[in-house]
Formats: C-alpha cells, sequence, structure tokens
C-alpha cells in the first residue's frame, strides 16, 4: 500500500520547523532506518519537542521497539528494551529501567557495525512478528514506506501540521 500524501505532507510539514542541518539528518537516519526493515509499520509521533518514526510489526501504538527521533538540536536512535542489549561498544545512553539511545552525530552513525549488532540484538524478538507483517512497496519514492496511512499515529490520534 502506498504512503498517505496528505500524511507524508504534514510530516514535511513538520519537519520544516526544525534547523535544515537537523531535518536534513532526521530525513537521512528515518530514510535508513525504514530500509533495515521493508515489512511492518512506521508510526510517527509528534510529542511537545520531538518527531519520533518508530518501527514496528504491528500498528499498535506501544509496540515500535526501535525509533529515531528529532529534537531541535540533534537526531536520537532509541531502543525500547535497550537495558537489555549487550553493548561492547558503550554506546548506549541512559540510566532508566528500559530505554537507552544514541545520539547520532550523522545518519551514516545507523550503518557503523557496532549499532547494526544492536539494531539486529533489539529486532531478534520481534522476528516472528516482522514475517507475518505486511511488506511495504519498494516502488514508492523513498524507501521502505510506511505500509498503511492508520500507523501514522499522534498525540491526539491524527497528525497535523497545527500539532507540530
Amino acid at each position: 500500500m502506498a504512503p498517505d500524501p496528505l500524511v507524508e505532507s504534514q510530516i514535511d510539514a513538520c519537519l520544516g520547523k526544525y534547523t535544515p542541518a537537523v531535518e536534513a539528518q532526521l530525513r537521512a537516519a528515518r530514510t535508513r532506518l525504514r530500509s533495515m526493515f521493508p515489512r511492518g509499520f512506521e508510526l510517527v509521533f509528534d510529542n511537545y519537542n520531538a518527531l519520533l518514526f518508530g518501527i514496528s510489526p504491528t500498528e499498535r501504538a506501544f509496540d515500535p521497539f526501535i525509533s529515531v527521533a528529532g529534537y531541535p538540536k540533534w537526531v536520537t536512535l532509541f531502543f525500547l528494551r535497550g537495558v537489555d542489549l549487550h553493548d561492547p561498544g558503550g554506546l548506549l545512553e541512559g540510566q532508566g529501567t528500559q530505554v537507552r539511545s544514541i545520539r547520532l552525530e550523522s545518519a551514516s552513525d545507523i550503518d557503523t557495525a557496532e549499532v547494526e549488532a544492536l539494531i539486529a540484538q533489539a529486532v531478534a524478538p520481534h522476528k516472528s512478528a516482522f514475517l507475518v507483517a505486511p511488506t511495504r512497496d519498494p516502488h514508492q519514492a523513498g524507501v521502505g514506506q510506511a505500509a498503511c496511512p492508520a500507523a501514522f499515529i499522534a498525540e491526539a490520534g491524527q497528525l497535523t501540521a497545527s500539532s507540530c
């Protein structure tokens, strides 16, 4: 299923509120992360201080296990169960009971062997769910477009330009 052009235009409006450098880095990080998951859903959340793109095998708002978020001055890769990941390189930051993150210096940080190893660990518990998740259309513009417009969710249930 092709992405909803209205949703993508709303995402563009949200991204346009960042500095050009952060916007470019967030777009590139989103593309890299989506390209790793040809199946499943991308859920978009507009928080009060960040725009977050989560990857999930389902459309449920609590299922994204990995996400990339844009803040006013940086982009961060989040692992929902990051506390459980083996991190020999000491890349993961955070002190909470679950979430760990990596502040990206560049979107290409996602392509490093150390980060790819963390992503492989994070996806392992979800592999069977991804095998039955819908496939995204690779022929659409961009890499790994979302399979279903309903996968785009925000605080009020709809992503709108005014919510950015």
